[in-house]
């Protein structure tokens, strides 16, 4: 027994990709749909200006039923049958032209000249205008088959023009004069195969061009959605600063350099305590919570999250690219961090939660920033010593009694960018845990309770 392979579900990406062209299509049948009413009030005025009042109620009668024939469509382009729907209403659209065009006017409009001539003149090109407004649709195949139904509609129209008794056509096999031959092409009831197949080739023609454009389109709608859905994708797992660094750049992204960046520790305070009191699922939704909030705040001063941390997380500015002003982006940065907090603080408490203290660490210095790890596995990421000053300070705000200290360093070099940085207090010299040399440290609030710094 032969046993058929189950069909494959289709890749997030191919959903998503689908969607993104469905979406298109979507904006450019809206798109084309309003085009379509302009051209066909413009048309309308200008058969005003053109016609005799005794034939303008015929055309512009005519010219309601095209704008009739795009709005249904348009009103059902959400429909589970809209494709069938829209291609057979192009159809009629093409049918109604064409018999608008080659037909005699019913009663006494018509304005006596042979309809053969009808034929001859630029009457096609209103034709042509279904096949340019098709491209608007962002669709191939609606272009190609508005093109095959205007060949269609007006080869048949011509021909049951040429099949008339009193049409006049020139036989290649009978001889005849120059001067005959331009009698004959001059005569108001002569249709030439010549002038038809003219139209008829340049309408395939112009079909052909704008189908290849818009599929074009389509293919560069394709690659760009594929380019935004992949920084999507990458910017859940890094920052989408280096991102946007890793998509425009090629190969060489992450070689190791040494540049000068400001670094941001922070952390929850008391964090074991608190999760100690909750069940595992809301610790969770917790550091959810803490860390969108907190990479909003970073993202918002241009900072780079260079990794969550448990109760905390490290990010870093000027790491994409240099930045003169990195150390006042970091400062302002855990300045609003906490503002934030506090907002966030209110929320909790209207329901009855737990409030939340975030310690803060800053410090900027020469680091060695990228690609981190082994070929296997690799993070870009930021070493130096400034990096474990930072977290040292993040630290130290418990013994300081404040929410953030920074470097002395760190806080001159911002204030000669911002002028109107909050006041920070003076801590002293600091020894910092692990290391030998000492630190001077700025704290804030400027207001803090807190034991004397050992120098």
């Amino acid at each position: 027994m032969m046993v058929w392979p189950k069909r494959q579900p289709r890749s997030s990406l191919g959903i998503r990709l689908s969607h993104a062209i469905t979406d298109e299509e979507q904006r450019g049948l809206v798109f084309a749909f309003r085009a379509r009413v302009i051209a066909v009030i413009a048309v309308m005025l200008w058969l005003v200006l053109l016609i005799e009042p005794q034939r303008q109620l015929y055309y512009l009668s005519v010219s309601f039923v095209l704008l009739l024939l795009g709005a249904i469509p348009h009103l059902l382009r959400h429909h589970r049958h809209a494709v069938p729907i829209r291609l057979a209403f192009v159809l009629l659209d093409a049918i109604l032209i064409t018999a608008v065009i080659v037909l005699t006017p019913p009663g006494d409009i018509d304005s006596g000249f042979p309809i053969q001539m009808r034929v001859r003149g630029p009457e096609f090109l209103y034709l042509m205008l279904l096949i340019v407004g098709a491209a608007l649709s962002y669709s191939p195949l609606q272009v190609i088959w508005t093109g095959f139904c205007v060949v269609m509609a007006w080869g048949i129209g011509v021909f049951l023009v040429q099949m008339r008794a009193d049409t006049r056509q020139y036989d290649p096999a009978a001889e005849a004069s120059p001067e005959a031959i331009l009698r004959l092409v001059t005569d108001p009831y002569f249709v030439g195969y010549f002038n038809l197949m003219n139209q008829l080739v340049l309408a395939i023609i112009a079909t052909a061009i704008l189908a290849a454009a818009v599929w074009r389109s389509r293919r560069m709608l394709l690659r760009q959605t594929r380019a935004e859905i992949a920084r999507a994708d990458l910017a859940r797992y890094v920052s989408p600063d280096v991102a946007d660094a890793i998509i425009a750049s090629d190969r060489t992204f992450g070689v190791p350099t040494t540049r000068d960046v400001a670094v941001l520790f922070a952390d929850i305070v008391g964090f074991t305590a608190l999760s100690e009191r909750l069940p595992p699922d809301r610790v969770v939704r917790l550091l959810k919570s803490f860390h969108e909030r907190g990479s909003r705040v970073v993202f918002r001063h241009g900072g780079t999250l260079d990794k969550y941390m448990g109760d905390g997380f490290l990010a870093t500015f000027g790491t994409i690219s240099d930045a003169p002003d990195a150390a006042a982006l970091a400062v302002r940065c855990a300045i609003d961090l906490q503002h934030e907090l506090e907002r966030w603080n209110a929320k909790r408490a209207m329901r009855g939660a737990d409030t939340i203290r975030l310690s803060t660490g800053v410090h900027c210095g020469p680091v060695v920033v990228g690609n981190i790890g082994s070929d296997r596995r690799l993070e870009f990421s930021v070493v130096g010593d400034a990096v474990n000053i930072a977290s040292r300070l993040e630290t130290l705000t418990r013994r300081l009694g404040c929410r953030i200290a920074v470097s002395a360093d760190c806080l001159a070099t911002a204030q000669k960018h911002v002028a109107d940085l909050p006041a920070f207090a003076s801590a002293g010299i600091v020894q910092l845990d692990g290391r030998e040399q000492s630190v001077a440290v700025w704290v804030w609030p400027a207001d803090r309770q807190a034991e004397p710094a050992k120098a």
